[in-house]
């Protein structure tokens, strides 16, 4: 019970457990020391962590990319959790206050910061990276100090599961804000993972008119148009070009072929007002461009192959406009609203979590799942959730 636990009040260190990563998937479970919160800060015990790609990439590699992790460091950031602990300067939260964690914390004082994109702060320090040195730690931990204004209070009847949810639903809130969708647009988005899935269904609470789901799994766009992450959907053929003339028309082939959808309206879908590309797969990159209307915008969200091969031509000579999204910047917010909603045609976010481990022993065995898109069930495998009950989070 959330009245059942009492704050931290003494100067004393308690020991605490941690998963800590040493070495590409070795995995260790450390005591820790940890203070009461500072005056600024929140004391959380750490109850749902969502397994994000970015933190796979870290299990199974010991890097993500050129990131290269340099020192034994914690996972996980997409957490939520139960305050245990108060600072003496905090008077907005109190002890068993439900909250969702924004665990990047940024310098707060350079200009990307003050004018609110303090998502690309050159100074920022995001929990469960390997950028910033020293690391900063990750949530797989049974309790951690962090600002209570980073911290965001979760209404009764939000769960923990969804509050961990909100920061890669970030991400989504963030793309729909860059994407500035007109009334009855029509979406493309490639990429049917939990990211996919959460920008299309922001696409759709947003407006659009048609949001277009593709992947190379079918399960997965029948997933979301079955539960109301998007209207249609269009499972991309497994074909690939050798040479990038072959692969450019095969994602002519492919535009063209998402482009004879039928709306929502009527009418064929054509080319659409804005494609999220979700996957950062070349392929789909190329296709983005092609699908995309004369005076309409490609925001690349998928990180993965770092240098492609485009047709920067065919995206000048009809202005469609490429942006970045990376994280996200006050989104919080919003993310609480839309997950409090329900409704016959609304998104169901609470199915996203597909897969739920328990205790921080279980942390291979959940990363492994994670990195898989179906189980030994055959079962679609899209959002892995550790969670760490009350009774083992040594409080």
């Amino acid at each position: 019970m959330l009245d059942s636990v009492n704050p931290d009040n003494t100067l004393n260190p308690r020991q605490i457990r941690a998963s800590v990563l040493h070495g590409a998937k070795d995995l260790r479970i450390e005591n820790r020391s940890i203070f009461p919160p500072g005056p600024t800060d929140l004391q959380i015990s750490v109850r749902s962590t969502g397994l994000c790609g970015s933190d796979i990439h870290y299990y199974r590699h010991y890097r993500n990319g050129d990131i290269i992790v340099q020192e034994p460091m914690s996972l996980g950031h997409e957490s939520a959790g139960i305050v245990v602990g108060v600072g003496s300067e905090v008077s907005n939260f109190k002890v068993g206050d439900k909250v969702a964690l924004e665990v990047g914390l940024p310098c707060e004082t350079c200009d990307r910061c003050t004018e609110g994109r303090y998502n690309i702060c050159k100074g920022m320090r995001f929990r469960s990276s390997a950028k910033s040195f020293p690391h900063a730690q990750g949530t797989l931990q049974d309790r951690l100090n962090h600002p209570a204004a980073w911290c965001h209070k979760l209404p009764e009847d939000v769960s923990l599961d969804l509050g961990a949810l909100l920061e890669p639903l970030g991400v989504a809130i963030q793309a729909s804000k860059r994407a500035q969708l007109a009334p009855g647009a029509t979406v493309l988005v490639f990429g049917a993972g939990a990211v996919g899935l959460l920008v299309a269904a922001m696409a759709k609470i947003s407006g659009a008119s048609t949001v277009v789901i593709a992947d190379i799994d079918e399960g997965r766009v029948s997933f979301a148009v079955d539960n109301k992450f998007a209207h249609r959907k269009f499972t991309v053929p497994l074909k690939r070009g050798v040479t990038i003339e072959e692969q450019l028309e095969i994602a002519k082939e492919t535009a063209a072929a998402i482009g004879m959808i039928t709306k929502e309206s009527g009418g064929q879908v054509g080319e659409v007002d804005a494609v999220f590309e979700c996957t950062g797969v070349p392929s789909c990159v190329q296709a983005s461009i092609f699908a995309t209307r004369p005076g309409g915008k490609v925001l690349l969200i998928g990180m993965g192959t770092p240098i492609q091969t485009l047709p920067i031509s065919a995206a000048a000579l009809r202005e469609v406009d490429i942006l970045g999204v990376f994280r996200y910047a006050n989104t919080y917010p919003t993310g609480i609203e839309v997950v409090s909603k329900k409704g016959p045609d609304y998104p169901d976010f609470a199915k996203l979590v597909t897969h739920r481990y328990t205790g921080l022993e279980a942390a291979a065995e959940a990363f492994n799942m994670a990195g898989k898109t179906k189980d030994e069930k055959g079962n679609l495998v899209i959002k892995v959730v550790l969670a760490t009950e009350e009774d083992q989070a040594n409080l």
